[in-house]
């Protein structure tokens, strides 16, 4: 397969796009996290998101220790070719380390952030 359509894209100077996680049913925005060109040739090889972790300076699967895979059931590039959308179906329903449903469980309210959404699933029996 032709790398033109991974070319067509605005990668960082680091190699990295930013990739943000959507429910392709409700819409809601679950996580963001980044790809390099690896990843996101995996990602659509595989159908199930790999991202890449700055953290651990690696590839990451999701899911590869929680069993919370990605299926990938859109991909889609902004009008900048610079951010990807990633419309999946969350398995087992928990995108967050912390266990839960979405990244985005913190709300600024009164000038304070508070947690919003509830645990799911203790983080210590999802990673061992």
């Amino acid at each position: 397969m032709s790398e033109q359509w991974l070319d067509a894209l605005k990668w960082d100077e680091h190699g990295l796009i930013p990739a943000i996680a959507q429910d392709a049913v409700s819409g809601e925005v679950l996580m963001f996290a980044w790809m390099n060109r690896e990843s996101l040739a995996l990602t659509v090889q595989t159908g199930n998101a790999v991202y890449w972790s700055r953290s651990r300076g690696r590839l990451w699967r999701k899911g590869e220790e929680s069993g919370h895979t990605q299926k990938v059931v859109e991909l889609r590039a902004d009008c900048d070719s610079d951010v990807l959308l990633l419309k999946i179906e969350q398995i087992g329903g928990i995108a967050c380390h912390t266990g839960r449903r979405s990244c985005f469980f913190n709300r600024l309210d009164a000038a304070e952030w508070r947690d919003v959404e509830p645990v799911l699933k203790n983080p210590k029996e999802i990673y061992k």
